[in-house]
């Protein structure tokens, strides 16, 4: 039996299911593969891998690839925006679990 989720209309609608291959997602952000290998390297998204050792992201790791992409094309170094991003996730996390604290109390 294989580890590698199986496809189906439950992971329609899971953004971390890693539904896109590179091509296909380079395609849809109107970029190149070697950014989204960028993205990779400067730690920003870790895609899975297929069992043919092919990267595949999910919609969720594709949302943060674009908004790496406006900030650098905006003239943001990578790396500050792999930073800036990172920090906009964490403060997005952080305002959901106080909303949900708050709703609790």
């Amino acid at each position: 039996m294989s580890s590698t989720p199986t496809t189906g209309p439950a992971n329609f609608d899971d953004d971390d299911y890693p539904a896109f291959t590179m091509g296909r997602a380079a395609e849809m952000l109107g970029t190149t593969p070697g950014f989204l290998r960028s993205l990779d390297e400067a730690k920003l998204i870790t895609p899975q891998r297929s069992e043919g050792g092919h990267r595949r992201y999910s919609r969720y790791q594709l949302r943060l690839a674009a908004r790496a992409r406006e900030l650098v094309d905006q003239g943001t170094a990578l790396e500050a925006a792999c930073r800036i991003i990172i920090l906009e996730d964490q403060l997005a996390e952080a305002l959901r679990i106080n909303e949900e604290m708050r709703e609790k109390g």
